[in-house]
C-alpha cells in the first residue's frame, strides 16, 4: 500500500520542482483553450490520487505476482516519463522534444490502464482521466510547437 502513495509524491514533488513558469514560459505563445496555469495543480492531484486507487485496487484483488510486478515497473516507467516530460518542456525549453515524449508517456498510461483492466474494469476507469489528460496536453503540445517553434537552443 506505500509503493503507490511513494510513487504519487515522488512524481508529483520532482515534477513540480522541473517545473518553471519563469519569463521563457510566460512568452510563450499559447492556444486559446489552455487551461490556466493554476488548474493543472489540482488537476494532477486528482490524476495522482485516481491512480493510487487504482493500483492499491488491484493490488487488493490480485495475488498475480506477475501482474502485480508489472504494474509496479509500469508505475514507475510511468513517473519515470512524466518527470522527463516536464524536465524536456521546462528546464530545456525543449516543447519539441517533449512532444515526442509525450508518446511514450501516453502509451505508459495505456498500458497500466491494461494491465489493471486484466484483475478490475472498475479500477481500470480510474486510470481513464489520467489518459485523457494526457491526451489533451499532447495536443496543447502540438499547438505549442506549432505557434514557437522551432526551438533551437
Amino acid at each position: 500500500m506505500l509503493m503507490p502513495l511513494v510513487w504519487g509524491l515522488t512524481v508529483a514533488i520532482l515534477g513540480g520542482l522541473a517545473t518553471d513558469l519563469g519569463p521563457w514560459y510566460q512568452a510563450l505563445k499559447e492556444p486559446f483553450w489552455k487551461p490556466p496555469d493554476l488548474a493543472f495543480g489540482p488537476i494532477w492531484s486528482t490524476i495522482f490520487i485516481l491512480s493510487g486507487v487504482a493500483w492499491v485496487g488491484a493490488k487488493h484483488l490480485t495475488t498475480n505476482t506477475v501482474i502485480l510486478s508489472r504494474l509496479t515497473i509500469l508505475f514507475w516507467l510511468n513517473g519515470f516519463l512524466n518527470i522527463l516530460w516536464s524536465i524536456l518542456y521546462f528546464r530545456f525549453q525543449r516543447p519539441d522534444w517533449s512532444l515526442y515524449e509525450s508518446v511514450f508517456l501516453w502509451l505508459s498510461v495505456l498500458a497500466i490502464l491494461l494491465t489493471i483492466r486484466k484483475v478490475s474494469t472498475r479500477y481500470s476507469l480510474y486510470m481513464l482521466p489520467y489518459l485523457i489528460w494526457v491526451t489533451i496536453a499532447i495536443a496543447l503540445n502540438v499547438v505549442t510547437v506549432l505557434l514557437n517553434g522551432p526551438f533551437t537552443h
